[in-house]
């Protein structure tokens, strides 16, 4: 004979949230979902740009949707200059919103 554990299963009542939407809504609240989106964004630095890019570059920060990159190559600065639109596009995508609209060079 079976038993039918339906009755014995704990039912969630409409003020309970998955834990997903309890964290999103925290993080929106105290403004850290941005800053999340930049950690990814710089971590996924390599990924976008290549190795060799991820290599001469010795600092990422982004400020008031402005993405500063410091290069360790005049080169490789100049080179990255002239596709600026192409990594604010590849930026963008990753973040899933406008993140960055101009990138400066240091």
């Amino acid at each position: 004979m079976k038993k039918d554990n339906t009755m014995n299963e704990t039912k969630r009542t409409s003020n309970e949230a998955p834990l997903k939407d309890v964290i999103d809504r925290w993080l929106k609240a105290y403004r850290l979902d941005g800053k999340i989106k930049e950690m990814d964004v710089i971590g996924a630095w390599p990924d976008m740009m290549g190795i060799a890019v991820a290599n001469r570059t010795q600092k990422i920060t982004i400020k008031n949707k402005t993405l500063y990159l410091q290069m360790d190559s005049a080169v490789m600065r100049d080179e990255l200059s002239h596709g600026k639109q192409v990594i604010i596009e590849r930026i963008n995508q990753k973040a899933g919103f406008e993140m960055i609209n101009d990138i400066w060079f240091g």
